[in-house]
């Protein structure tokens, strides 16, 4: 229903100079007979300006902007080496959140019990250059990392220096809380992981202005007694009205992220991140039908998340076996089928 309201306004308004929302609601409404209310017809609107379908002119009033390529997210997937980003034009990626192999070889063992088996490696300064390379500018780098320990402290020194060597800010760090999940290897027991968050020099305008949007919605008499930032900004949309935003995520990013991961017999891979984390994260660094990147997919749980939340994705997997578990992952879970294989020296995105 969404995109076919999308749709409407743009094959119909596609030769107009410009087009109000008294015009678009009639159109939908009586012309299109279709049953839905002002809101959502709003809503569209707003949401195909966030794509680039429509623009702005003044209040109230927009045009269409260019062709309509689609009307759903879509996803890429990359059986290739995701240290070589070399296909991807620069500064095209809206926001990057992947978890690298690391080389920790010591973090990796516990008895006679080892628990890495695919290849590992330690990020290097080209690695930050490259990831750079390809964000938007304040585009969201996220990256999980281990908590920190004796064994790998001097490295998590050394990935936040090389990132801010190679124009990358450091803006948070939260925990992922693992649920009621227990590991006991090394000093102590742990359950977390660090997602390390960046931004391509200054962090991106996501985060609502609060102050200014209630200042907007009281000059316009609006009713914001009791109402939530997020409530304001929606009074704010219903009656065309600008909504203000800040440097920043959206929203204040939590203590913690708590998700419990999977049982370890239903994982593809021992390092899978869930669903709802990703999803959860995807939330705070970007808007519907940007393009997110992941370098090292695993999974492809990622891929999965960025589906549900209606984001363009892009996975890259160099493992031949984990590739196709990855493909076969996601094919079930989204109930598609990727029937195109193009040679990985051919993409260029």
């Amino acid at each position: 229903m969404d995109n076919t309201i999308q749709m409407n306004l743009f094959e119909y308004f596609i030769d107009s100079e410009q087009f109000s929302i008294q015009e678009a609601t009639n159109l939908v409404r009586n012309v299109k007979n279709m049953n839905v209310n002002n809101e959502s017809i709003r809503a569209r609107i707003y949401e195909g300006v966030d794509r680039g379908i429509f623009q702005k002119i003044t209040r109230g009033v927009y045009k269409v902007t260019k062709q309509l390529e689609n009307t759903e997210s879509t996803c890429l997937l990359i059986n290739g080496d995701g240290r070589n980003l070399s296909m991807i034009k620069n500064h095209s990626i809206d926001g990057i959140i992947t978890d690298h192999p690391y080389d920790l070889q010591k973090a990796l063992t516990g008895g006679n019990r080892k628990f890495a088996t695919f290849e590992l490696f330690r990020y290097e300064s080209k690695d930050f250059k490259e990831k750079q390379r390809v964000l938007k500018e304040g585009a969201f780098l996220v990256e999980f990392l281990p908590e920190e320990s004796e064994v790998n402290y001097e490295y998590l020194y050394k990935i936040k220096k090389m990132a801010k060597e190679n124009g990358l800010n450091y803006f948070a760090k939260v925990s992922w809380v693992k649920g009621n999940f227990i590991s006991n290897t090394g000093r102590k027991a742990k359950n977390s992981e660090d997602v390390m968050i960046f931004s391509n020099g200054e962090p991106r305008n996501l985060k609502l202005d609060a102050k200014k949007n209630l200042a907007i919605a009281n000059k316009n008499n609006l009713d914001t007694k009791g109402k939530s930032s997020y409530e304001i900004r929606d009074m704010l949309q219903e009656h065309d009205l600008e909504i203000c935003y800040m440097k920043g995520t959206n929203g204040m990013l939590p203590t913690v992220f708590n998700h419990q991961p999977k049982n370890i017999r239903d994982k593809i891979m021992k390092a899978e991140k869930p669903v709802k984390l990703i999803k959860e994260i995807i939330e705070y660094i970007s808007k519907p039908y940007e393009t997110l990147l992941d370098q090292y997919a695993g999974s492809g749980n990622f891929v999965i998340a960025c589906s549900n939340k209606n984001r363009n994705s892009i996975a890259i997997e160099k493992d031949n076996a984990m590739f196709q578990k990855m493909k076969n992952n996601i094919e079930e879970n989204l109930d598609i089928k990727f029937n195109k294989v193009i040679p990985y020296d051919d993409y260029d995105y």
